[in-house]
């Protein structure tokens, strides 16, 4: 992922549920520390997340297998502080800043994979 510059785990645990970590993210000129809580992991097939920085909300990814292929499915749903435009700050970000950095991390997924 790009907007991650760094991760920093704030326990022993550093797998499965309950694993908690601070993530350093960059998008653009803003800087901020994203707070994360695994909330589901079943490997191979899921993986939940709690958002509890300074954006909130919960997102998964997900593999599902397809004849000879993995479906790799990624939502999210975030909720911006109001110094960051709150829900109006959400709805402009998510298709001019997040969703193409989202397409992005994907691209760099798929060839990591791929090679």
């Amino acid at each position: 992922m790009h907007d991650a510059v760094a991760i920093r785990f704030t326990g022993e645990q550093t797998s499965g549920v309950g694993t908690e970590f601070l993530c350093d993210t960059k998008v653009g000129p803003f800087k901020l520390v994203d707070r994360m809580t695994i909330t589901e992991w079943l490997p191979s097939e899921a993986m939940g997340v709690r958002h509890t920085g300074v954006v909130t909300g919960e997102g998964k990814f997900t593999l599902r297998a397809i004849d000879n292929r993995t479906h790799f499915a990624w939502e999210e749903r975030l909720r911006f502080p109001w110094w960051l435009g709150g829900p109006f700050g959400a709805a402009v970000a998510g298709p001019l800043v997040l969703r193409p950095l989202w397409k992005r991390n994907l691209r760099a997924l798929k060839r990591q994979i791929e090679d």
